[in-house]
């Protein structure tokens, strides 16, 4: 065996994953072959075992599958699957029906697959440590947990108990583990914890030689009862129709979930398993898990290790940090900042405006607060590391000053000369522009080699995006240092080049500007927000140009006029580009801010908003012919197109920055896996047919030139 070490001695076997050239342990080929000649060894020395104990080498216990391998998997495979799921639980079934007490020595994580072997033990032992997480969050790559998680969890659990740790994918600490009776007893942290558990399993196994799981027992009963227990029967009736809601019929994991959860208690454990494995191989060999497993597990990881940070400089986290405006983006920057220990100057013009912006960090802190998330002491430090200010001297000393005012130019450049002088020595200066670019606003610098952009989006407590947008004169060091703070206040950064609107501004930019088009084809408005609702946007695009405010899309467009007009060129609107001018300009609808915009807002708050009843006489037309799949094509095609674009252009260097921008940024549908990872889903030769379809009856925003078509096949993942 190369991934598993087992001794046997004074009647203890101590199996010990341990996979060679690995930082950690996974179901790999060779560890699935390995668990079929453990089988066969436990069961030739079964007399001579009186225990076993299952342990790790690593400094976690178990990572769980190997996802690159599901990545090459078509729905041809599926009985493949299915056969191979069915091996490794029966590996599993011959340690834990062995007549003899397994114990599980949790050192470490232990997630998906990982905790799944964690499960092989009657007895569970772990480290108290709030770092160590153990959890079945397959649902979130568009999976479930088919190596007996599911048929497990819920016999410990319950129908309700399980449910949050299954379909919703939920982790736990060892501590939390403790309190739902999954871990049994738990270790402090030290040096020899190990050696700890190993004795507490040692006196568990002498003291239990006939331990089994709680459901081999005669009279077991599962904790709530059976679904077709009154109590479970009625939340069932519910249950499918709540997923649908959340999931809108785009994630089949949570729905195969709940069901193999259903089925697995009205039969015997054995054929619970069987189900469990057949819902398994089917969501392994689609296409949704695909998109998911690739975005949410590859491209994430990629990002988070830093493969878009240039150079080998040492890490970098700022001491003090400045933001210019405590306005919504600098108040909800510098609470994202005093979090994470940075101490903050927040300044505006006037104290009173700098006292509101910090404001906003206090009552974020007290929701916190009340709800016991936060102690009164932590609420206290976070907010003073956080000195609102109206004066430019507080900012000195600064490592990172980042501008967060208006729109405009002019006003941009008056703050970045006033500041940048402030910065400490090597410290460089930021601007958190949505669409002016990066190279103009540079021309205010002293040291446009140290100017960046660092694009936050709103609401910046709950948004995990951050786009970091590369000036051409922007250096690798100054790249480097915007991506460690990013990372620093627990964001995700994306690292783009300089252009007009860059990735994410432009892409949702085509979102709303189609939509809007749409309207002025005389489509229905309700029909376009439902498009945008069932191909898996949040919302529909009238409904974001609302909150975005159409007077700001029009402050974009007209600044974008201006400065193609100083470049000699000529700026052609595009028509939902027209249409939202119309609406602020001639029907005064500026968005909800303004109170009036596609949708209406009653101040009775109890009265849900809904959409103006003046759209259909002014822009609905009863001859138009339209169909619900061509307007969810056109949303998801033409912000897959655009991104595409991006990539051509060399706005977007890499697919990971193109996939979890699109998700994290703009809300792109997480079903798909990304922008790009939506043509790569569809198969880039079918994408290029319908996209071809759709430029045809709508328009060149939808065209794919030679060279974008280029682009797609050059960055396809390989695997």
């Amino acid at each position: 065996m190369k991934t598993i070490k087992y001794e046997l001695q004074d009647g203890i076997a101590t199996i010990t994953f341990d996979e060679p050239n690995s930082p950690v342990n996974t179901m790999c080929l060779q560890w699935q072959e390995d668990m079929s000649a453990l089988a066969a060894q436990v069961l030739k020395d079964k007399d001579a075992i009186k225990g076993i104990i299952l342990a790790s080498a690593k400094s976690t216990f178990f990572a769980g599958a190997d996802l690159k391998a599901a990545m090459r998997l078509t729905p041809s495979d599926a009985n493949a699957i299915f056969t191979e799921i069915e091996l490794v639980k029966k590996n599993f079934r011959t340690l834990e029906t062995l007549g003899k007490p397994v114990v599980s020595c949790l050192n470490g994580t232990a997630l998906g697959g990982g905790w799944e072997v964690a499960l092989i033990g009657h007895y569970r032992i772990a480290v108290d440590d709030r770092k160590i997480q153990f959890g079945l969050p397959e649902v979130t790559l568009g999976l479930l947990p088919g190596a007996s998680g599911v048929t497990k969890m819920t016999r410990h659990l319950g129908l309700m108990g399980a449910q949050p740790y299954l379909v919703e994918g939920k982790t736990f600490s060892p501590k939390e583990a403790k309190g739902l009776g999954l871990v049994h007893e738990l270790v402090t942290p030290s040096d020899n914890a190990a050696d700890q558990m190993r004795t507490s399993a040692l006196a568990w196994i002498a003291a239990n030689p006939n331990a089994q799981h709680p459901w081999e027992v005669k009279g077991y009963k599962v904790p709530g009862g059976l679904p077709s227990n009154p109590a479970v029967a009625n939340m069932l009736v519910v249950a499918p129709a709540m997923i649908k809601k959340q999931t809108r019929g785009l994630y089949p994991a949570p729905e195969a979930i709940m069901a193999c959860m259903v089925e697995g208690l009205q039969v015997d454990l054995p054929t619970a398993l069987r189900i469990e494995s057949r819902y398994l191989a089917k969501l392994m060999t689609g296409i949704n898990a695909r998109a998911m497993i690739n975005t949410f597990f590859f491209n994430l990881n990629a990002i988070k290790s830093g493969q878009s940070r240039p150079g080998s400089a040492a890490r970098f986290k700022p001491a003090k940090v400045g933001l210019l405006g405590a306005g919504m983006m600098g108040a909800g920057i510098a609470f994202a900042q005093a979090s994470k220990g940075i101490a903050t100057v927040l300044k505006d013009v006037s104290q009173d405006k700098a006292d509101a912006g910090k404001a906003y960090s206090a009552k974020l802190t007290q929701a916190r607060v009340d709800k016991g998330r936060m102690s009164a002491d932590d609420q206290k430090q976070v907010l003073e590391r956080i000195l609102a200010t109206d004066k430019v001297a507080d900012l000195a000393g600064c490592d990172l000053i980042i501008e967060a005012v208006f729109e405009n130019r002019e006003l941009k450049a008056k703050v970045t000369k006033e500041a940048e002088p402030m910065l400490a020595p090597g410290g460089f200066f930021a601007s958190n522009t949505s669409t002016l670019p990066i190279g103009g606003l540079a021309t205010a610098s002293a040291a446009p080699e140290k100017f960046i952009g660092i694009h936050f989006f709103s609401p910046v407590d709950k948004m995990k995006l951050v786009e970091i947008i590369r000036g051409k004169q922007t250096n690798d060091e100054t790249v480097a240092r915007a991506f460690d703070y990013v990372q620093a206040i627990g964001k995700i950064p994306i690292v783009v080049n300089d252009s007009r609107g860059f990735f994410t501004s432009r892409v949702f930019g085509t979102f709303v500007m189609e939509g809007a088009a749409m309207l002025g084809e005389g489509i229905p408005a309700a029909a376009i927000e439902n498009a945008g609702i069932q191909c898996g946007m949040p919302v529909g695009p009238l409904a974001v140009l609302d909150e975005t405010a159409l007077t700001l899309s029009l402050h974009v467009m007209e600044q974008t006029r201006a400065d193609f007009e100083a470049e000699g060129k000529t700026y052609v609107a595009t028509p939902g580009e027209l249409l939202v001018a119309d609406m602020v300009k001639k029907h005064n609808r500026p968005g909800r801010a303004g109170g009036a915009g596609f949708y209406e807002y009653p101040t009775d708050k109890s009265v849900k908003k809904f959409l103006w009843p003046e759209l259909k006489p002014l822009f609905e037309k009863a001859d138009v012919q339209w169909n619900i799949t061509d307007l969810k094509d056109r949303l998801l095609y033409r912000q897959a197109v655009e991104t595409a674009r991006c990539l051509s252009e060399n706005v977007l260097t890499t697919v990971n920055d193109a996939n979890i921008g699109s998700i994290f940024g703009i809300g792109f549908p997480a079903w798909t896996g990304g922008a790009m990872q939506f043509i790569y889903g569809i198969g880039i030769d079918n994408f290029e047919k319908r996209a071809a379809e759709l430029a045809q009856k709508f328009g060149p925003g939808f065209v794919l030139t030679e060279d974008v078509k280029a682009a797609i096949r050059r960055h396809a993942p390989v695997y």
